[in-house]
Formats: C-alpha cells, structure tokens, sequence
C-alpha cells in the first residue's frame, strides 16, 4: 500500500472515530441552535390551578432567556403536556416527550404518583427528571443519576413543623386526614416520624380517594374523636373541603399542612374560614404589594403576560426555568447530559428572591435542600411565622 492510500485510509478512519465519538456523546434535545425540554403538569384535573401557574412560570423565564438570547447561543423550547393529575396519562406524556419530542430534560413534572410513573420511561432514554414540583422522597430516593430534587421533603417538613406546633401549644388529640397516595402517605410518615419523639401517638387517622370532594364524613370522624390538632395530606380543594366542613360544624381545631396546601387559592377560593390554617413551605408567596421590590416587578410583568396573579407554583415554575439555564451555562457549548450533570454536581445554587435557601447537589446525594419554614393564614394572606427549621434526626 503507498503512501497517499495509507493517508486516505488513516484520514477516513479518523473521521469514522469522530462521528462515533460524536454520535456516542449527543444528547436528546440539543441542536446547533435549539435545546428542547419538556414538561408534564396538571391542565384538566383535580389541581389545574397548579399547573397552569407553574406552567406560566415556567414559560416566562424560558421567554425572558430566549430574549436575552439563549444559553450559550442555543434558545430554550419547552413543550408542556397535560396528564389530568393521573399517572397512566403522565406515563403516556411521559412516552410522547421522550420518544417522539426527544426532549433533553423533563423539567417542573407536578405530582408524586405522576413522577414515579413516568421516571422509568425517562430513564431508559437517558432523560433527566429535572426539579420535578413535589416533595416526595422518591424524587431523590433511591440514587439514580438523572434524578435532581429541589424542595424539602414532605417527610422532613412534617418532621420540622410538628415540634414547632407542639411546643406552642401542648396538645391532646392529634389526628391526620392524608390523600391515600404515595404524597398522602409521606405526610402521614413525617408526622407518625415526629410524633414518635414527642411521646406521641395519633387520636384518630382518615383518607380520602385522590379526587374526593365530600369531607363530611373523615371531619365527623374526627370531631367525634375531639382532636384538637390536624395535621393534613391534603392539597386545594380537600384542604378547603376539610376545614370549611369542620368551620360549619362548630369543630374548631389547629390544621398543619404541607407545602402542597401552600398556596393563596387556600384563602381566596376558602375565604375567612381559612384563617389561622399552618402550612410548611421553601419559596413565599409573591404577592403583588410586596414589600421587596424585584418581587412587585416581577408580580407585574407575570400579570400583564398571563392576565392574572402569580402564586407560589408560578415562582416554583420560574426558579426551575432559571436554575436548569445557569447549569446548562456551566455546562459549557459542548452540553450534553453528562456535562449538564457534573455542572449541577459541581454549582452552589443561591437563594432567589422568593425566599427560596441556596441549594446544592453532590455526585451521590440529589436531594438540593432539606430546608423548610412554617407560615399562617392571617385576615386572608400567608404570614411567615418562623425561619429555616432544622431538620431533626429519625426517630429510633
């Protein structure tokens, strides 16, 4: 063989390692020009409000990057599917996105049962389950590499606020009401967790089918078993449903709930009833007359965009958007997912203008915060009533 064909040979065999080597580092989702990211939210069912704010969240911040001009000269597509708040419709959107889209990311997926549903799918194409909108363990729990979890778990937040209420007041006959779900169930967790260092046991328990709307008869239970605290699994319209049943009734106990009852639709769809409920939560709600004045303009610039007020799951929504661009950015112009995820193992995240803790992922811990703070509803708007609560050890 002469020289010039051993040249041509070697020449051709270079450039056939290249392409495999750039065909075994592309990623879904990402063009010369374009990276495309999905996600799965609540359009049509029990908790729409939800998704639709956290959906406008996210698409303002994916608005606002594209107008500055894109991450490292690539603009942000999001595609939003709807899953009813049912994880059989969550698998198929799941499917559509992964196989079809070929999305690089599923970003902000509202719902527990929803995000366990659809991760697998996920997972065997190599596609990330970005700051999924839940605080369920199982967003972090068991390790996997494509799974990132921003919030303090229901879990945890039970297990922080419950000594909190405890110390405040000494009470009796503690009982819950829980969704009969896999988010149901970690509030009950938590709070069974932090019952059991207080020396305490529930009065009486009660669930409800995901989708109920009659409470009657889980708050007669408990009225008969004289609780005086409730501490609540529930979400929208079964946090209204319970504590406007029990207002009616003359059954006045403390309510406690989670960060998924954290929302001002509790005060403004449940009214004056609503008044002296407890919820945990991360982000604060941005109310428009904010005293803090990055909040009041971004309150404004949502409401002319969406004709309507933001809430917490708006800014759930555009903090997602934000973090997800600032690792991307790390990741460099060579982003593929396994630069996109040595970027998140490796950038401390700040806290946002919401209030939101900094956070932080590390190879082998995908939990970014364990963080989670207490407010009240008071003359019809949530109140701060503590900071950060420490999170204390399980109990033996």
């Amino acid at each position: 063989m002469n020289l010039i064909k051993r040249s041509t040979l070697a020449l051709g065999i270079l450039a056939m390692s290249a392409g495999l080597a750039q065909a075994h580092n592309h990623s879904p989702g990402i063009s010369k020009g374009e990276i495309l990211i999905g996600t799965i939210q609540d359009l049509s069912g029990p908790i729409a409000a939800f998704g639709k704010q956290s959906r406008n969240g996210l698409q303002l911040r994916v608005d606002e990057i594209n107008e500055q001009g894109g991450i490292n000269g690539r603009k942000l597509k999001l595609i939003v599917e709807d899953n009813g708040y049912d994880p059989r419709k969550a698998v198929l959107a799941a499917q559509k996105l992964v196989n079809r889209d070929k999305v690089f990311a599923v970003v902000g997926h509202m719902g527990t049962a929803h995000n366990n549903a659809a991760m697998p799918i996920q997972f065997e194409k190599n596609v990330i389950n970005f700051l999924p909108i839940t605080a369920a363990r199982e967003m972090y729990e068991p390790f996997h590499k494509l799974k990132f979890s921003f919030a303090a778990t229901y879990f945890d937040q039970m297990r922080a606020g419950l000594p909190v209420m405890f110390k405040n007041k000494n009470y009796a006959k503690p009982c819950v009401i829980y969704q009969d779900d896999e988010f149901g169930l970690e509030v009950l967790r938590g709070a069974e967790d932090a019952l059991k260092t207080l020396g305490k046991t529930f009065t009486e328990k009660t669930s409800y089918k995901r989708g109920s709307t009659d409470f009657s008869s889980q708050v007669a239970r408990m009225k008969s078993a004289g609780c005086d605290l409730v501490v609540m699994g529930t979400i929208i319209r079964e946090t209204i449903g319970t504590i406007g049943e029990a207002r009616k009734t003359g059954f006045s106990p403390d309510f406690f709930g989670s960060s998924a009852a954290y929302t001002d639709l509790i005060h403004k769809l449940g009214g004056k009833a609503m008044d002296g409920f407890y919820a945990m939560h991360t982000a604060q709600q941005p109310y428009p007359d904010d005293k803090d004045d990055k909040i009041r303009f971004w309150s404004a610039k949502y409401r002319t965009k969406f004709n309507e007020e933001p809430t917490v799951f708006s800014a759930y929504g555009y903090t997602i958007i934000d973090t997800f661009a600032a690792a991307a950015r790390v990741a460099g112009n060579n982003l593929t997912t396994e630069s996109f995820i040595k970027a998140l193992e490796t950038t401390k995240f700040p806290g946002d203008m919401f209030g939101s803790p900094p956070f932080a992922f590390k190879p082998d811990f995908r939990l970014g915060n364990d963080q989670s703070r207490m407010s009240q509803i008071k003359d019809g708007r949530w109140t701060p009533i503590s900071d950060y609560l420490p999170v204390p050890k399980h109990s033996k």
